[in-house]
């Protein structure tokens, strides 16, 4: 449903998102103190937020939210939320337009071995310092309903999170929320390789966690010199701070709670009760119930 940004300027981050990618701004405000604990980050009560969606329509949304930058936050190094994979069109065209923006490309457009021809991604470091995969789905994967682009920049194709424990990570995921372990890839991981300074050929174990068809998490073991992730005290982690999911009923949900679930108004909620918890890495997972 949504992954949250922290950004250092909220106004150059809304600029960004919306000139340089094309979400428009559905929301925008300051966060309320509630919803500030439901996500374990007081502090963060009283700053402001922005909410954007992609021009197609699609129910995805980028949250963006103000708080000062970390000096120790070094990008995919971390525990936590690594990425936020997004659905585009035309992805060799977008090293050309991502030029001299607020959007520093950290890999051009290129196939992933052992996934062709299914997508083509490319990496682009955002304001906040956020990690975002621009793929364009140009085939098919067996078992899973990869989403196609309907606008230039669209919702989610899947999200990251650099784990602990692979396993369980996964095992939590099916467990506490009733998702589904899907195929697990061994490949040359980029992003990974060279945060650590590895060989190009290192390889990397990943498995995808989905909703029947729909590949919601992918759960990526990380080597050795992995830390953990930096943050300002009762505020959000920086870079890539949060991902709200979507369940059938939060009673369902076999988690601790980092607040009591409650109503909240605006996207992605919409009225709806939501609830955080943390995952095995330490992410934040916020969930809101959407019914059958």
């Amino acid at each position: 449903m949504a992954g949250t940004i922290t950004v250092p300027d909220l106004a150059d981050a809304i600029a960004a998102w919306r000139g340089v990618l094309g979400l428009l701004p559905c929301d925008e405000g300051v966060v309320d103190a509630g919803l500030a604990a439901s996500w374990g980050a007081p502090a963060c009560a009283g700053r402001r937020f922005a909410t954007l969606r992609p021009a197609s329509g699609a129910p995805f949304r980028i949250r963006l939210v103000e708080q000062p930058a970390h000096p120790d936050f070094v990008p995919t190094t971390t525990y936590g939320w690594a990425a936020y994979e997004l659905t585009v069109e035309d992805v060799f065209g977008w090293p050309r337009r991502l030029a001299g923006s607020a959007f520093e490309i950290i890999g051009p457009p290129r196939t992933i071995a052992n996934m062709e021809p299914a997508f083509i991604p490319m990496q682009v470091l955002g304001p906040g310092r956020e990690m975002v995969y621009l793929n364009e789905v140009v085939g098919t994967m067996p078992g899973f309903d990869l989403p196609r682009a309907a606008c230039p920049v669209d919702k989610a194709f899947i999200v990251v999170l650099a784990a602990r424990d692979r396993a369980a990570s996964v095992r939590w995921y099916v467990e506490a929320l009733g998702l589904e372990e899907s195929a697990t890839f061994t490949i040359p991981y980029t992003m990974i390789n060279r945060a650590f300074g590895l060989p190009a050929d290192h390889q990397t174990t990943l498995t995808m966690v989905a909703s029947g068809t729909m590949p919601v998490v992918e759960v990526d073991d990380y080597p050795q010199g992995v830390a953990e992730r930096p943050r300002h005290a009762g505020m959000l982690p920086p870079g890539n701070a949060m991902v709200t999911l979507a369940v059938p009923g939060l009673d369902d949900c076999r988690v601790e709670w980092l607040a009591e679930p409650a109503r909240r108004a605006g996207a992605p909620y919409e009225g709806r009760r939501a609830g955080t918890t943390r995952g095995l890495a330490g992410e934040l997972v916020e969930l809101v119930e959407v019914g059958g």
